[in-house]
């Protein structure tokens, strides 16, 4: 099988085919590596190429499958990860100065492990945004991300490598982390799939915080079947994070079809403009949910903003807490959009921090009775405005910061707050052929559901990416 054709297959379609021994793992991550370094020059996706590790590990999958062992539907797929998980004998340095003299990692993170014993290839560590802190991909110390279908626009933050490899074929799936949308974000500007789990659904053993009453590590990949077979491999508890949930573990890609029939969804409305490209996009897929699914009356919910508000006093004060004595001590090599997004969070009261926890629980029972209702999931889109560009989005510059974040995360934010599932697919492109990404929320422990709605929304859309320098989508108005 050709490297392009063998590129262009999904993380299922690859690991299947290596089942059947009609390409090997080490095929594979060669034309991966390979693709990589063709790209990295455009998008700067990756921090390090993680290279012979990567061919050592395939060489042992390949052998496994010879012998007969195959340890699932992820055997020899070639993945990377956001460089904000632990590696054992690799640096992770999340982006910063702060953190980019430490020693390498003595052992690997929980989610990287669990991928690992899946027998998925792990290929490196990929770009984010300064201590996890963005929703644009520029990084100060590493450069910008750029987007594989224009190079000019911002991929999304703060996993923001995580969606350009995918996108651009460098790897067939990649882990993020999603804060207040840094998962769904990245997954909307690239054209792929990306999850933000239940919070506590995936253990956070060896992932570095920002704000652990709200962080969720997610996968990110060109389908929902890919994301499904990513989480199945790395959810559950573990003794590294107490919070995580101790609950069974679904077969996630079995249970997706059956889990979406039946479901009832309604469009969330929203307060604030939506951009007239958005908003056209978002209008075919709430077609194709109505053609498809029970689609109710949009719903409307005044706290949503609330949440938002809520959240961001969550968020400032932990990543204060956690990491105000390291910007202190070296204030000069954090950027200004990370100080500038950190240091307030020291001056905030306690007592308004501990209100926003303690109306946590109160908020999310208040919107799933009266927002979502008789609803199995709302959908809306992921950010009301298009993938702006590099420039248009340069948080480095004097007072842009703050616009730049509200902007691109008013209507993620919220859902972090409230701890739900969601599910950033691709809906189309916009004037300027960029993609354009729409949220499916869910109730807690619906991850299930959501893939399967978001799966077969994507059929009825007739969405499907190949990847490259830029993608090319499959749909009839490309």
């Amino acid at each position: 099988m050709a490297d392009e054709a063998i590129l262009a297959l999904s993380a299922a379609e690859l690991g299947a085919a290596i089942a059947r021994g009609e390409v090997t793992s080490r095929t594979a991550t060669e034309a991966a590596i390979a693709r990589a370094g063709a790209a990295q020059p455009v998008t700067n996706a990756f921090v390090e190429l993680l290279a012979e590790r990567a061919l050592a590990d395939a060489d042992a999958r390949d052998a496994e499958r010879r012998a007969g062992r195959l340890r699932g539907p992820l055997h020899g797929v070639p993945l990377a990860h956001k460089d904000c998980f632990e590696r054992a004998g690799a640096r992770m340095a999340v982006g910063s100065r702060v953190m980019a003299g430490d020693a390498p990692g003595t052992r690997d993170a929980t989610a990287l492990k669990r991928l690992a014993a899946a027998g998925a290839v792990d290929l490196g560590r990929l770009h984010l945004n300064e201590m996890v802190a963005g929703p644009t991909g520029q990084n100060p110390h590493l450069g910008d991300c750029a987007n594989p279908w224009d190079a000019a626009r911002i991929s999304g933050g703060s996993s923001s490598g995580s969606g350009a490899a995918v996108a651009s074929g460098a790897c067939f799936g990649a882990l993020g982390s999603d804060t207040g949308g840094s998962i769904r974000l990245p997954a909307a500007a690239c054209g792929l799939f990306g999850l933000k789990p239940t919070w506590g659904r995936v253990a956070r053993g060896g992932c570095f915080p920002r704000a652990h009453t709200l962080d969720c590590p997610g996968p990110m990949a060109r389908t929902a079947l890919d994301c499904a077979l990513m989480l199945g491999a790395i959810a559950g508890p573990e003794g590294r994070d107490p919070t995580a949930v101790d609950a069974p573990v679904p077969d996630y890609a079995a249970r997706m079809a059956g889990a979406a029939m039946g479901s009832r969804l309604a469009v969330l409305e929203l307060p604030g403009d939506i951009h007239p490209d958005i908003a056209a996009r978002f209008d075919d897929l709430r077609r194709a949910a109505g053609d498809r699914f029970a689609l109710g009356e949009p719903r409307r919910w005044a706290p949503l903003a609330d949440c938002e508000a809520l959240g961001d006093v969550i968020s400032k004060v932990e990543a204060a807490t956690l990491h105000g004595a390291a910007m202190a001590s070296r204030p000069g090599d954090v950027s200004r959009a990370v100080f500038a997004r950190t240091e307030p969070g020291l001056h905030i009261p306690a007592p308004r921090y501990l209100e926003a926890l303690a109306l946590r629980a109160r908020m999310l029972d208040a919107f799933l009775d009266e927002a979502m209702g008789d609803a199995d999931a709302l959908l809306l889109p992921t950010a009301p405005v298009p993938t702006p560009t590099r420039a248009e989005a340069d948080m480095e510059g004097e007072g842009r910061v703050f616009a730049i974040v509200a902007q691109l995360t008013r209507l993620t934010r919220p859902f972090s707050y409230l701890g739900l599932p969601v599910l950033s697919m691709p809906i189309g492109l916009d004037a300027s052929f960029m993609p354009v990404g729409a949220q499916l929320v869910g109730r807690p422990f619906g991850e299930a559901r959501l893939l399967g709605l978001g799966a077969t929304l994507a059929d009825a859309l007739e969405w499907r990416v190949t990847p490259g320098l830029p993608p090319r989508p499959l749909r009839r108005d490309a």
